[in-house]
């Protein structure tokens, strides 16, 4: 009998720690962007970067954790404290809000409703086949697209900060293009009668070509 309860409880110990180890060997999966983000990226897309050309948008699939190319820090409250920003003019409680959901990647959707056609990609431009909406082959799309007018290659999203009251909301969209160049923004959003509107633009970095 007493075999039986040591077998029993060395077969528990080991299913104890194989479990242990599971957890914590086993990446975390990345939480999605949550739906009310949506109508701010359609909104900053439609405001800030899309034309009569646009004929695709490449987003990057894994929202941004930092607020500049070269410095790869996640933002902070602090920093928020030393730059001049909207002339100072933030709500607290939106930089905090804007702060903690900066501070790991979140995966975005295809939940998008701008009006055209997007996919996704990540790290240095491996296409996602889930939302490839082309119907040519991957390689001779990405091929033809990379100097194709009316793309915009590329975009990086932030999530999105609301005050407390949820009555607005800060943005950051990079647009980090294949030839250098690019600029970073932060977005002011205010929600007046149930609608959103931009209400003002920051440029946090640009980088243009070496001449």
């Amino acid at each position: 009998m007493a075999f039986w309860h040591g077998a029993i409880l060395f077969v528990s110990l080991v299913m104890v720690d194989a479990a242990t180890v599971c957890a914590v060997t086993m990446p975390e999966s990345p939480e999605s962007v949550p739906a009310e983000d949506y109508a701010l990226y359609d909104l900053a897309l439609d405001s800030k970067f899309l034309t009569s050309q646009t004929t695709l948008v490449v987003i990057e699939r894994m929202t941004a954790t930092s607020l500049h190319p070269d410095e790869p820090h996640l933002p902070t409250v602090a920093w928020f404290a030393e730059q001049d920003l909207f002339g100072r003019r933030l709500p607290q409680d939106l930089i905090r809000d804007f702060v903690a959901k900066a501070q790991r990647s979140s995966r975005l959707e295809a939940r998008f409703q701008f009006g055209v056609r997007y996919r996704f990609v990540s790290g240095q431009g491996v296409p996602d086949a889930e939302t490839a909406l082309l119907v040519l082959p991957v390689a001779q799309r990405v091929e033809e697209e990379r100097d194709a007018p009316g793309i915009i290659d590329r975009l990086a999203f932030s999530r999105v900060g609301f005050t407390l009251r949820g009555d607005q909301a800060l943005l950051y969209v990079a647009n980090p293009r294949p030839d250098a160049t690019g600029a970073g923004f932060l977005l002011w959003f205010i929600r007046q009668q149930h609608a959103w509107r931009l209400h003002d633009t920051e440029v946090v970095w640009v980088s243009r070509p070496e001449r």
